[in-house]
């Protein structure tokens, strides 16, 4: 063979890499509470451009290092950040398009710059099962879907009632509340306190604040759900420790959250979540949701939350306080002049203008 390496010398190096990673992550102990627990007090954040579903194209749920860098500087949020680099100068292109709604640009969002490490490795999506990484919506869910976005639109600003509750101050944007919990374009961090009787996460974008009651066993836990009819923001969470894991099941998540997804739960939904403290720096969380109504199978996902050293600050949500009335007035002042009151395009809804070089 000469100089070169042998198939079976280099399968032999990495299965022993991959026994030492396992075996590193066996031997962490995490620091524990005053009842013996693992201790998940802390700021930890999600970010990252990584999201609940594999965008198109993308094949495989785990990429290199070098494949990870190219998909995250694909990222619609890297193109525009770079657009956007630099003083502003009102002749390099970037107002050529009339998105008006590109004044809420990349100086507002925090989304992360790279795709999610999960185990070490590199995710394209925090959906593991099914393996393309996509919903396994029934076709009741896909009716769901599509009457969900028509009614939206045959009642746009029509009343608060019918604008989205996140935009109602209501619950996080993008189910940053969960359960399960998701990434966002900002303020991806959640505060974990920990008692012997409760577990408080309190999530930064809006500002929930989920309040698990824990219980020595699943079956003491699962007793203590309340009664269906009481359906509250982020759901009826219930937790107990099995072994070194937080386990928490959440069921009947409010309907009005329910039907406007990006997690689509009906009456019938059902979400396990796992907390378990994998190093000093990561919290390994995956949760599983069960809705034969909305789905087709079970499916499963996997995040990491990440070590924080900030402080979550108050997410003083406006709209509902004082933007609805501008928001309605405005849809109002354009039906007065018999204009259909419409979505403007967003900052991704058109083509991101190439930034002019300089001397152009």
């Amino acid at each position: 063979m000469g100089k070169g390496v042998s198939i079976a010398a280099m399968v032999a190096c990495a299965l022993a890499a991959a026994g030492a990673a396992q075996a590193a992550e066996k031997a962490y102990s995490p620091p524990r509470t005053s009842s013996g627990h693992p201790d998940l007090t802390g700021v930890w954040s999600n970010a990252s451009v990584t999201n609940l579903t594999r965008a198109p194209g993308v094949g495989s749920l785990v990429v290199d290092q070098a494949q990870a860098a190219k998909l995250a500087k694909e990222s619609p949020f890297e193109k525009l950040a770079e657009a956007e680099e630099g003083p502003s100068n009102l002749n390099d292109n970037l107002l050529k398009d009339g998105n008006n709604d590109r004044g809420y640009n990349t100086f507002w969002i925090d989304p992360g710059k790279s795709l999610a490490n999960v185990k070490g490795q590199f995710r394209t999506s925090w959906i593991v099962e099914p393996a393309n990484g996509q919903l396994p919506l029934s076709e009741a869910g896909r009716k769901l879907l599509t009457a969900f976005r028509a009614e939206r639109a045959n009642h746009l600003f029509a009343g608060p009632e019918y604008l989205p509750l996140p935009e109602r101050c209501l619950i996080g944007f993008t189910g940053a509340g969960g359960p399960g919990m998701l990434n966002t374009i900002y303020n991806n961090n959640y505060q974990i306190v920990e008692t012997p009787d409760a577990i408080v996460i309190d999530v930064e974008m809006v500002h929930d604040a989920r309040v698990i009651p824990l219980f020595k066993s699943k079956a003491e836990a699962i007793a203590h759900h309340r009664p269906a009819t009481m359906a509250p923001w982020l759901g009826d969470s219930v937790g107990w420790w099995d072994g070194d894991t937080l386990v928490v099941d959440t069921v009947n998540v409010n309907p009005q959250e329910g039907r406007g997804g990006p997690i689509f739960l009906s009456d019938k939904g059902h979400v396990t979540e796992k907390f378990t403290r994998s190093s000093a720096t990561q919290i390994f969380y995956e949760f599983q949701v069960e809705d034969p109504v909305y789905y087709t199978q079970a499916w499963r996902a996997e995040e990491s939350l990440n070590a924080r050293q900030e402080h979550v600050y108050e997410y003083a949500c406006h709209e509902g306080n004082y933007a609805m009335a501008g928001i309605l007035g405005g849809a109002r002042s354009q039906e007065a002049q018999g204009i259909k009151p419409s979505m403007g395009p967003g900052i991704f809804g058109t083509p991101i203008p190439e930034k002019a070089k300089p001397g152009q």
